[in-house]
């Protein structure tokens, strides 16, 4: 006589039926609690929505493809404590949509760099990194230099962030545009870069 376990291994449209039930009751197990720890879903003390310089920043650094090779998630082991800071902790990503957490480290991780290098430093790196780091691989960003910010969207980005909890006040998406008149691609980068992490930067 067969087995229930025969039974399904034979009945395909049955174990994808059970396989799909089993991830999506342990999914909810492991994923709904999280929704109701403050700890993280609450901004840790200090910690501000990007500003428009900022939000325009992140969003370059997402285009060139920064996050491919840096990661910005410091993990609670003292080899990585020592080299980058304090670990990252859930209610610093609280406004960041996506998360940039990422695992591949072709150059360092950038999760509390902010503060630690001058702009200027930054932008001799951004223009050719081995102007200041001889072995550095890191490709150079000169037309960052050269391209003015678009501000043609930038008040209904915060508008969508402002819907999906980020506490912009109407006074900052108004103002918004004026933030970026005059600045370059590469300001707003830099400017994204000096305020990673700093809210924890001096914990240990």
């Amino acid at each position: 006589m067969a087995s229930v376990h025969d039974k399904v291994e034979k009945n395909i449209g049955l174990m994808i039926v059970l396989v799909i039930g089993v991830i999506s009751i342990g999914g909810l197990v492991q994923i709904v609690p999280l929704f109701f720890q403050d700890s993280l879903t609450e901004p840790v003390a200090g910690l501000k929505p990007y500003s428009a310089l900022r939000l325009e920043g992140r969003d370059i650094y997402v285009r060139e493809g920064c996050y491919l090779c840096h990661s910005q998630m410091i993990r609670p082991f003292r080899a990585e404590t020592e080299r980058y800071g304090h670990y990252s902790v859930a209610g610093e990503f609280v406004y960041d949509r996506p998360f940039l957490w990422g695992s591949k480290r072709t150059g360092p991780d950038l999760h509390r760099v902010g503060g630690r290098y001058s702009d200027e430093w930054h932008r001799v790196h951004m223009t050719n990194p081995r102007d200041v780091v001889p072995e550095s691989i890191m490709p150079g960003y000169p037309w960052l230099a050269e391209n003015n910010l678009d501000d043609s969207d930038i008040k209904t980005k915060m508008e969508v962030l402002r819907t999906l909890g980020a506490p912009y006040s109407d006074a900052e998406i108004e103002n918004a545009p004026k933030m970026l008149e005059g600045k370059t691609e590469l300001d707003a980068l830099i400017a994204y870069l000096q305020g990673l992490g700093i809210e924890l930067q001096t914990r240990k």
